[in-house]
């Protein structure tokens, strides 16, 4: 009987010594109060760093900033940074996150939070309520579900059997109307449109027009019903200026966008997401694509597409950053390529920073609750080892990733 009982009880001890609290392990628990010391913090908000500051989490969120503090709370656990650089998490404004495997990937990567436009079964509404529901593991996701385009993927349907009558396609605002509400019912709290056929297929033309004026604009009508923003795929010009007449809160790529269309999107508040890593990616063997056909188009695609978004930044037009990547097996590309793009393309360094944090939150609609190293905000943090003022690549070297006020990724063998 007593032997029983101790085989009974193992598994019990072996998972209570496993949650032993450390701050090496702490995917699994957090302390109540964690004060980040000597830390360089470029908050995503200012225009200069915060140099040997203090950061106070308590509870998953962000208690205070202190310059130059060394009056440490009793009874907080201290992670000493030595003079390494603080920043938000990421905040991906485009991704296509299809899996658990996926999501740890893009969490490993510096990706606290990421707008997922496009996924079979909504997959990424499910990650969003893991995350939600405490498994400190995963970003915090924006779920598009979906894209809204003249024909579905095929696996909509075995989602939505009863809509069987879109596999005609989707033609006409009613229509439209019915697929963002289906969308949104679903659990989607942003919308994807595409305007433009994609790129990234061989057999498809990224400046061909897809949706009418009327289309785009009955999508925006009925996701504003529920407080729901649109997000449009749109790589010419044509598309991309009626979803910004439409009134979408972001064009994803732009690559042929006029400077009237700028200009429009300036006047207005239209973000441009413009993914200039992906369209480099299409040149480069292996990564997401790989195909000749996509080769050729992507060395005709990605002058244009950083030319543009260099016009939009003089312009004064918000630029985000994204990745349009799935964080697959085969993805070579992460949030700190396109911040090097958009410092490439002539944005100073700490702008390009806030593209990828608090002016993507701002776009996503999250920047309440995360997106800066702020008084309130979620504990969504990530550390580098050198400067990424002075040499923005620095940002590729992610060293530590704390997520909800857990460190989740620890590189310091600490």
């Amino acid at each position: 009987m007593k032997a029983r009982l101790i085989f009974l009880l193992l598994p019990l001890l072996l998972i209570k010594l496993l949650n032993v609290s450390s701050l090496g392990s702490q995917s699994q628990t957090k302390p109540a109060l964690l004060a980040i010391t000597h830390a360089n913090v470029i908050d995503g908000i200012s225009s200069q760093p915060i140099r040997n500051a203090t950061v106070l989490v308590r509870d998953g969120r962000i208690e205070s900033i202190l310059a130059n503090s060394t009056n440490i709370p009793p009874g907080a656990a201290t992670l000493d940074l030595k003079g390494r650089w603080l920043l938000p998490g990421f905040v991906d404004a485009h991704a296509h996150i299809a899996d658990l495997r996926a999501a740890r990937a893009a969490l490993q990567s510096g990706v606290t939070t990421a707008r997922c436009l496009g996924v079979n079964h909504f997959a990424d509404v499910g990650i969003r309520e893991l995350n939600h529901a405490g498994v400190v593991d995963l970003p915090d996701i924006v779920a598009a579900g979906y894209h809204v385009r003249p024909r579905p993927a095929e696996e909509f349907f075995i989602n939505f059997p009863r809509m069987s009558d879109l596999m005609a396609g989707v033609s006409g605002p009613q229509s439209v109307r019915l697929m963002v509400r289906t969308l949104i019912d679903r659990g989607a709290n942003v919308i994807k449109i595409m305007a433009t056929e994609r790129a990234g297929l061989p057999d498809t033309d990224p400046r061909k027009r897809v949706f009418t004026d009327e289309e785009l604009a009955a999508a925006v009508d009925e996701a504003r019903k529920s407080a729901c923003y649109v997000a449009a795929h749109a790589h010419g010009d044509e598309g991309g200026a009626a979803a910004v007449r439409a009134g979408v809160r972001s064009i994803e790529h732009g690559t042929y966008l006029s400077d009237q269309t700028l200009a429009m999107m300036k006047e207005r508040g239209t973000y441009l997401v413009p993914t200039i890593a992906t369209v480099a990616d299409l040149i480069d063997p292996g990564g997401d694509y790989d195909n000749p056909t996509l080769s050729i188009r992507g060395r005709a695609m990605l002058p244009r597409v950083r030319e543009t978004t260099a016009h939009a930044w003089k312009m004064g037009v918000k630029i985000v950053a994204g990745t349009d990547t799935g964080y697959g097996p085969a993805s070579v590309r992460r949030m700190p390529h396109e911040v090097i793009e958009l410092v490439n393309i002539g944005m100073p360094a700490m702008d390009a920073i806030k593209a990828a944090t608090s002016t993507s939150a701002e776009c996503l609609g999250v920047d309440k609750r995360t997106g800066s190293v702020k008084q309130g905000l979620e504990a969504d943090l990530i550390v580098v080892d050198r400067d990424p003022l002075a040499d923005i690549t620095a940002l590729q070297d992610i060293i530590m990733v704390i997520n909800n006020g857990r460190v989740v990724v620890n590189r310091l063998g600490w």
